[in-house]
């Protein structure tokens, strides 16, 4: 029988779900999955990941306000199945599409907790079993692709795997931020409308 921890304590959704993900993707064989974490988001969610597998679950509190989220999982989940997990947290995990970046911050409200949000963001996008085609970063999200981005180690990584990643060439002069782009390409409003339409969904965090 296999087990396997996963930390994720002091992670915000939808990162303890793509941990969890990840690591039922490695077990071979039946046995445990225990995920720490330490939100009620975080447990909500993954009780609704181990009902979708039909897993039994039970929670077990643990010190300092960490809670055990312990799968018994029955054995190897195939590759398919595996990719409906980002839907867990509104996330897109399959078929083709185009996410776009506008702001440097994700929701409406405290700027601090939109920065933490917006990363969160973009590593359960580098994590999901289906990548974007593209990411397009524009207006404040040319930010995110320049030196001292809190993002920028996910999305090379991105990049890495493939992703195209395009910041608009306007708003970087705008910022100033011309000399300071860090990964992928530059690109102007006409290839991102062309982007954007030819599109088979586009995200927007």
């Amino acid at each position: 029988m296999e087990k396997i921890t996963v930390n994720a304590v002091g992670e915000e959704c939808p990162i303890p779900v793509v941990k969890a993900t990840k690591a039922l993707g490695a077990m071979k064989e039946a046995g445990t999955l225990e995920i720490l974490v330490n939100n009620d988001v975080a447990v909500q969610n993954l009780g609704r990941m181990a009902a979708g597998y039909h897993f039994s679950m039970r929670v077990e509190s643990r010190e300092n306000g960490v809670s055990a989220v312990v799968m018994d999982v029955t054995g190897p989940i195939s590759p398919i199945a595996l990719e409906t997990a980002g839907d867990l947290c509104g996330l897109p995990s399959s078929g083709s599409f185009v996410v776009a970046v506008d702001t440097d911050v994700m929701g409406r409200g405290s700027e601090e907790l939109g920065k933490t949000l917006m990363k969160g963001f973009l590593f359960a996008v580098s994590q999901l079993p289906s990548l974007p085609k593209t990411v397009l970063f524009y207006n404040g999200g040319a930010h995110l692709t320049c030196q001292g981005s809190a993002s920028l180690e996910d999305i090379k990584a991105l990049a890495d795997k493939g992703v195209d990643i395009r910041t608009c060439g306007t708003c970087l002069n705008f910022y100033g931020l011309t000399d300071k782009l860090e990964v992928g390409s530059v690109t102007n409003m006409y290839e991102i409308v062309e982007t954007l339409a030819q599109a088979g969904k586009v995200v927007k965090p």
